[in-house]
């Protein structure tokens, strides 16, 4: 088990941390709290002792703080890394299965278990809708069915809820790219893994809980500052996407042809939208440049 560390990152975690702790075991955890104002480290310090509690003073986001926890569990001798959401909680023996499967299986970097609600009636919304991109498109109709159960069904994308990584695919692919702060990040991470020859699957019969059902996402209004944000994110996922060739310079060229349409239709409020997200774009394109540079090449990347 000390081969196998669990990563958490917090951020305001207390609705929440009490049932993911307690569902760990006697795995070695490792929490790296960004700053959390609600009393998330002082229940770690009081109620944990077991676990190491790696304090930041600002908020790192999702990746930048579980490449902390990555690199502290690396210098611990770790072999393995379950990169665990504060939100979910680990399900009887799920994480040995998904160990020793893993250990046999070595082409896997990236193993997951299945996914439910906090019930544990259903799938998770968003994990039922990654296992329709299942690769075989078996894994409803072996359940529906009565067939055969697979040991492990290979998936594009699954999100990084509960993720066991071995150490042989982060030194190979390395850690998650900081052009990332959250969201996105484990859609990244995902195509490096694909383009660097590892597989991603599910371990069927093995679960957490996620946590989260109840929560709304709604949809920000056109043009908003949230909406920038988004299509911020979007366009650093599609274009770093190293299994891809998309041209960021295709799509800078079409957004000014657009502002210039629609400065000679006088429709200058609307252009100057459109003007925000090709300063956005422009921006970025370096960093997006970068990055495919960087993780096209082997190595332990960004840890």
């Amino acid at each position: 088990m000390n081969k196998c560390h669990i990563i958490i990152v917090t951020y305001n975690a207390m609705p929440w941390i009490d049932k993911c702790l307690q569902s760990t075991g006697d795995f070695p955890v490792v929490v790296i709290d960004n700053a959390s104002t609600d009393g998330t480290r002082s229940n770690i310090q009081n109620n944990y002792p077991k676990v190491t509690l790696l304090k930041q003073s600002i908020n790192l986001g999702f990746g930048q703080a579980n490449n902390i926890g990555i690199r502290y569990a690396l210098d611990q001798g770790a072999e393995q890394f379950f990169l665990l959401n504060q939100d979910a909680y680990i399900i009887d023996d799920t994480l040995e299965r998904l160990a020793d499967f893993q250990m046999n299986q070595s082409e896997y970097g990236i193993l997951s278990p299945v996914h439910t609600t906090a019930t544990r009636t259903r799938l998770d919304k968003n994990f039922y809708d990654y296992m329709y991109k299942e690769r075989t498109g078996q894994f409803y109709m072996d359940f529906v069915l009565g067939n055969k159960i697979a040991s492990v069904y290979e998936i594009p994308f699954v999100n990084a809820a509960s993720w066991l990584i071995s150490k042989e695919c982060l030194k190979t692919v390395g850690g998650f790219d900081p052009l990332f702060f959250h969201y996105g990040e484990d859609d990244n991470y995902c195509q490096r893994v694909i383009f660097h020859n590892f597989k991603i699957g599910i371990i069927p019969n093995t679960y957490i809980i996620h946590d989260r059902e109840g929560r709304t996402n709604n949809k920000p209004f056109p043009f908003s500052e949230d909406y920038f944000k988004i299509k911020e994110n979007y366009y650093k996922v599609k274009y770093a996407n190293i299994l891809t060739n998309h041209d960021i310079d295709t799509v800078i060229k079409k957004i000014n042809r657009v502002i210039f349409k629609l400065i000679l239709q006088f429709k200058i409020k609307r252009a100057s939208h459109f003007q925000k997200e090709l300063k956005i774009l422009k921006k970025i394109k370096p960093r997006i440049l970068m990055s495919r540079k960087i993780n096209k090449a082997k190595g332990c990347h960004y840890i």
